[in-house]
């Protein structure tokens, strides 16, 4: 009888792919990773997992890998490591609708990715949305920021990990990053589309959700302006009762106004005047450290319950305990080469500390470009209150130390 295999389709250094093979072995599965480049990621070699070189963006070429691939296994399921986007995700609900697998509409996964659809969809259904407009030159950047009034927030209308975002304050700002965007610098995936949008001021809150239950809802906050660089996670969000409700209620209005109705959902908030705005709503589960905080703070491991609807089988989202949990991001402060790291090991034994780690290895060059790429680690805690936590994790951080050297300037 052939092995129940899972087909993992891998995204990006800094996703969540090892623990979606673990988990994967943990259900007794044979976890097979589809990669452009498998060299990328070390833990494949020391997971000893099977994985195979293919183009992940050819969707013909990765139908004929699977299809080899029956011819050996049984494939019980296929996803995406959802992070960095929703790309490899919306493939893979393709891929699982030509073999007849369980996976989510790959129609609604599409329609969600691109910015400007998803914010028109929510507008239709009266969800609160920031005002938007669209621009495809300078031209219509500067009219549409007129028309909503400065500061605005400039965004590439598909992308993710704030990748090409910024907060434009005044006149200069907003020049400057058109041209950022639509000078060469900027790399699209697709033709030019800018998002302009008002700025929506107010605290920033995180759902996630598996099919039509919110699972935890949780608040972060984020480095200094323009970037969105974030700086600190935690779960569960200080939210008053009344508060909770009415961002879970607006976050189940998502789904059912982007017929989101199956798997894994993550969606952004910022908490305004007018109460929750949806910021951007991700068809996938959210990157890591987000599936580990969750299963600290109330003990629901999201990745085993999505590969188990990969599968065909039903998710126990039921909670096992309640604490808080909070991730600390690791940010340089400049540009040049990273020399060298230290702490990992000293704070890693700090009672509570959950998990320390580099995302990569000196010597490596920095290039901070104002993204969530820009961080280079992060520092995970828990215990049973919110101010324990901050304690915890601030204690932690003291104890981590790097070295960059600076880039030489021109003139040097």
């Amino acid at each position: 009888m052939p092995r129940k295999a899972v087909i993992l389709l891998e995204g990006s250094k800094m996703g969540t792919g090892q623990l979606y093979v673990q988990a994967a072995k943990g259900l007794g599965l044979h976890p097979i990773v589809l990669s452009a480049d498998p060299a990328r990621f070390n833990y494949l070699a020391t997971e000893n997992i099977e994985a195979i070189r293919v183009d992940t963006d050819d969707l013909d070429a990765l139908i004929r890998e699977c299809s080899q691939l029956r011819e050996s296994y049984d494939i019980v399921g296929i996803t995406g490591h959802p992070y960095p986007g929703e790309a490899v995700y919306a493939t893979a609900a393709k891929l699982c609708r030509h073999f007849g697998l369980p996976g989510p509409n790959p129609t609604s996964i599409d329609q969600c990715c691109d910015k400007f659809n998803q914010r028109q969809l929510l507008a239709e259904a009266g969800v609160p949305v920031p005002v938007y407009r669209m621009a495809t030159n300078a031209a219509e950047v500067e009219s549409a920021a007129a028309e909503i009034g400065l500061p605005v927030i400039l965004k590439p209308a598909v992308g993710n990990g704030s990748t090409g975002v910024r907060l434009c304050r005044d006149a200069e700002e907003l020049a400057e990053h058109t041209v950022y965007l639509l000078g060469g610098t900027y790399e699209w995936q697709t033709s030019p589309r800018i998002l302009v949008e008002e700025f929506a001021e107010g605290p920033y809150f995180i759902t996630d959700i598996m099919a039509n239950e919110v699972v935890a809802v949780g608040a972060a906050t984020f480095g200094p302006p323009p970037h969105f660089v974030y700086d600190e996670y935690i779960y569960p969000a200080p939210l008053a009762v009344e508060e909770h409700e009415r961002i879970v209620k607006v976050a189940l209005s998502c789904l059912r106004a982007l017929d989101l109705n199956w798997g894994p959902t993550n969606i952004e908030f910022r908490w305004t005047k007018r109460g929750p705005v949806v910021i951007e709503v991700n068809p996938r589960l959210a990157g890591s450290p987000d599936p580990q905080l969750i299963q600290l703070a109330c003990g629901i491991d999201l990745i085993t319950e999505h590969i188990k609807l990969v599968v065909g089988d039903e998710c126990d989202l039921r909670k096992r305990h309640s604490q808080t949990a909070s991730a600390r991001f690791l940010v340089p402060d400049r540009d040049g080469t990273l020399d060298w790291i230290d702490g990992a090991s000293r704070a890693t034994a700090i009672p509570g500390v959950a998990e320390v780690k580099w995302y990569i290895k000196p010597p490596t060059p920095i290039i901070r470009k104002g993204d969530s790429q820009d961080c280079i680690g992060h520092v995970i805690a828990a215990s049973p209150n919110h101010d324990q936590t901050e304690v915890i994790l601030q204690r932690a951080v003291d104890l981590i130390r790097w070295s960059i050297t600076p880039c030489a300037t021109h003139d040097e």
